[in-house]
């Protein structure tokens, strides 16, 4: 496995009436390449927010952050930085978290949710103590996460509708 050096390169999507924030861990391969978040074809995120809230799955950026903010949802990633083999979690090491003030200082945050036990894992070490807040755990949408089907993963994320 070749190690590489990663920066989160884009801006977390919020506006100041975001009321949840989703965590990721880090941008994909693909996401990276796509400058957006959960951009892997096979990754359900965004198939997930659409179905709970009723709409069409978004297809461009542009839609994908409307139906974030049309539903009050921030999106961000806990790492700033770290060392990365691929897109593979459990490879993560010399991690730098993000600064999440930069939405909660501008949005009324109510609630956190880390989108996997990796991304709780991360908050938990690096930002609940800076940011105070619990933070809901729930599965990842990743298809790495072959355990949940998505009518399993729909029933935890259903939490998210508050």
């Amino acid at each position: 496995m070749e190690y590489q050096h990663i920066r989160h390169e884009f801006d977390p999507v919020y506006d100041r009436n975001s009321e949840i924030l989703i965590l990721g861990t880090l941008p994909s391969v693909k996401s990276r390449e796509q400058r957006f978040y959960y951009g892997h074809k096979q990754n359900r995120f965004w198939k997930v927010i659409a179905t709970l809230y009723g709409e069409a799955v978004p297809v461009t950026i542009e839609e994908k952050k409307k139906i974030l903010l049309r539903h009050h949802i921030a999106l961000f990633d806990v790492i700033a930085e770290c060392d990365i083999a691929g897109s593979s979690d459990s490879t993560i090491r010399n991690v730098v978290p993000t600064d999440l003030s930069v939405i909660l200082k501008q949005a009324p945050v109510r609630k956190i949710f880390a989108n996997g036990n990796k991304a709780y894992d991360l908050y938990m070490k690096y930002s609940y103590e800076k940011t105070g807040m619990e933070a809901g755990r729930l599965p990842s949408t990743s298809p790495a996460n072959a355990a949940y089907q998505m009518e399993r993963l729909l029933q935890s994320w259903k939490v998210i509708l508050g």
